[in-house]
């Protein structure tokens, strides 16, 4: 799987969660939620966590976003690009078809 964050969804984290360069950000499965490629199950994120075994990892600015190794069962396929949606002013995760 590939990780992508645009320039937008990584100026929303600088400016919302206060991320900055020496950052760690992780993605992860959670129980709950909608997802168009995991029924019953939803993407989360958590600012400064320390990757214990990160299968996928992106750095972009000097922060560092990742996804667990026990987390990559969620992505099936999937490569994720982190978006910002302009309308609803949010960060977007846009699952696409791509590379194990």
């Amino acid at each position: 799987m590939n990780l992508d964050i645009t320039d937008e969804a990584l100026k929303w984290f600088k400016n919302e969660v206060e991320a900055d360069e020496g950052d760690t950000i992780k993605f992860f499965a959670k129980y709950g939620g909608e997802s168009p490629i995991q029924s019953g199950f939803s993407i989360g994120f958590a600012l400064h966590e320390t990757p214990e075994s990160a299968g996928v990892k992106k750095e972009k600015d000097g922060i560092t976003f990742f996804v667990e190794e026990k987390d990559l069962w969620y992505f099936d396929g999937y490569d994720l690009t982190v978006e910002f949606d302009e309308e609803k002013q949010e960060i977007h995760y846009n699952y696409h078809e791509g590379s194990e």
